[in-house]
Order: structure tokens, then sequence, then C-alpha cells
């Protein structure tokens, strides 16, 4: 099965459109899942046009009846999705004890605009950074490829760093 796997929108408040790059990186996936911070569900709704999605609710999320968490059987493995909420942001330790408390094999979070693959233990993290809000990395987005157990996962750039502040456009 392959998953686009992406977070951290924030469209319309501080993104205006996904990049056109994602729906072609995306447009052979079987699935989509958005690790939260969304802020509108048109974002959801255009994603669909490639995909199924399924998504959880961000720390930025207005209220979009999304949930916190979700846990899927794909293959022969349990995967989390998380918005990623700990203290210190991005700690690799408190996204291992989310896992454990989820009962999950892989554990997909966002909420630090930074991509990550890392094994801890029996637990893969991943987190597909954003494609449009980028701390200080390139804008990216999470090909995910699992047969059976195993899991294969691409961090794809899907742009050229940007500095938001030099953004000039804000003050027409």
């Amino acid at each position: 099965m392959l998953i686009g796997v992406i977070s951290d929108t924030h469209i319309p408040f501080r993104s205006y459109e996904i990049p056109k790059i994602v729906f072609d990186v995306f447009s052979d996936v079987d699935m989509i899942l958005h690790a939260g911070d969304i802020e509108s569900l048109s974002v959801i709704e255009s994603l669909e046009k490639i995909a199924p999605v399924t998504a959880v609710h961000g720390n930025c999320d207005p209220n979009l009846g999304l949930n916190e968490s979700e846990v899927m059987q794909i293959e022969d493995l349990k995967v989390g999705l998380i918005h990623g909420v700990v203290y210190p942001k991005g700690d690799t330790q408190q996204l291992y004890y989310k896992a454990k408390e989820l009962g999950v094999d892989v554990l997909i979070s966002g909420h630090t605009h930074q991509a990550m693959v890392e094994q801890i233990n029996d637990v893969l993290l991943l987190n597909p950074g954003s494609p449009t809000q980028p701390r200080l990395t390139d804008p990216t987005v999470m090909l995910l490829e699992i047969e059976k157990s195993e899991v294969k996962a691409d961090i794809i750039k899907v742009g050229r760093p940007t500095c938001k502040a030099l953004d000039f456009s804000q003050f027409k």
C-alpha cells in the first residue's frame, strides 16, 4: 500500500494553498494521512480528490470534527496518527510513549514542521514535516510504502527553504 503523509499545512491562515507538486507526488497513493494543523476542511476536500483522507486535530485547528488520534490496521501493522504535541516539542521519548499508549507499531506525528524518520526500539516514528511552513528546513511531505510488516518511508522535498519573515506580499 502506498500512502501520502502530510502535516502542518496551516491553510488559509499561514499559507495560501498546498503546493501543486504535492498533488503530483501523491497522484498514485492509495490513501492520505494528515497529521493535523489543517485549519480548513477545504484542505481535506482538495486532498480527497486524489485518495481517501484520514486526518487528526492539531493544536491550531478550530473544531473540524476530527479526533485527537487515529489507529489503523494497514497490512500487518498498526499505524497511529496524532498531531504530536509533546514537551519538549518533537521529543522522541515522549512520542515513543504515545505510540505505546496507542499500541501501534508506527506512529505518525507532525507539529514540529521538520521531517523525521526514527526507529526507537520496536516503534517507527515518522513526521512528514510541512509542505507550506517548514522550520529551518526544506518543505516536505512523505511517501510511505507498507507491504505486510515492511515499511519504506521517503521524505519528499516539495520546494526550496523559505523564510516566511521575508514574505513581503502580506504588506500589499
